[in-house]
């Protein structure tokens, strides 16, 4: 966790300087384009968070390990956040390239339809009391979310959209500046290692939890017993 949280920190200074204050200003959006360096990260981890939820939630289906469903729900708040991000840099992106904070494009839509799965899933743990239960159906919920997963990644090319397409994952090669690519490169790593940081203080926080929990019951059977 210690290193997770050094190259954290270490990365995202590095990358967000470079990005906002070194790399040239794009020819035609000016420094407008420099919100890429938070907008394109929080849009890839959002997409990324979901998919590991629905790989651990496969795996507590499956194996029934019990980290597995505790990872997953670990994840969700983290990959909401991204997301809300995402969908929050992309309102500012589109209002000088648009004209507008918000438009029914198939990518924006599809974004904030993976928000409201990221919300459905936090709220089967909440209204659920029986953890088993909860984990089950929360499973299901992140399994069948998964669809929605590559409609954002390729909507841009199935439908007409606003959204610009792929920049960096294309066959090709990437088509940003070496100066603009590798600072949002580094950026990307530093959100993955923020989502791993984050992600282990939350899977450690829900174990004592537990630990506690269990503690509380079998002291108070204890008395009841006595």
């Amino acid at each position: 966790m210690p290193w997770c949280f050094f190259v954290t920190v270490t990365s995202m200074v590095v990358g967000l300087y470079w990005g906002l204050f070194i790399a040239p200003e794009d020819y035609q959006m000016g420094s407008a384009y420099r919100i890429i360096f938070v907008h394109v990260p929080s849009s890839y981890m959002s997409i990324f968070c979901y998919g590991f939820m629905a790989v651990a939630s496969a795996v507590g289906i499956i194996w029934k390990h019990p980290l597995a469903d505790q990872s997953a729900r670990a994840a969700a708040p983290i990959g909401a956040i991204f997301t809300v991000l995402a969908l929050f840099t992309g309102s500012l992106w589109g209002k000088p390239m648009w004209g507008t904070y918000w438009i029914w494009d198939a990518r924006l839509t599809s974004e904030l339809v993976l928000l409201f799965l990221y919300f459905g899933y936090m709220a089967v743990w909440g209204a659920i009391d029986d953890r088993a239960k909860a984990a089950r159906v929360a499973a299901i919920v992140a399994l069948v979310g998964a669809v929605n997963l590559p409609i954002i990644k390729f909507s841009v090319d199935w439908w007409n959209t606003l959204h610009q397409p792929a920049s960096i994952m294309k066959s090709g090669g990437a088509s940003i500046h070496p100066d603009m690519l590798w600072p949002l490169l580094i950026c990307i790593v530093a959100f993955n290692f923020y989502f791993v940081t984050v992600l282990l203080v939350r899977i450690e926080s829900q174990i004592i939890n537990r630990q506690i929990r269990g503690l509380q019951i079998r002291m108070v059977e204890e008395k009841d017993d006595g």
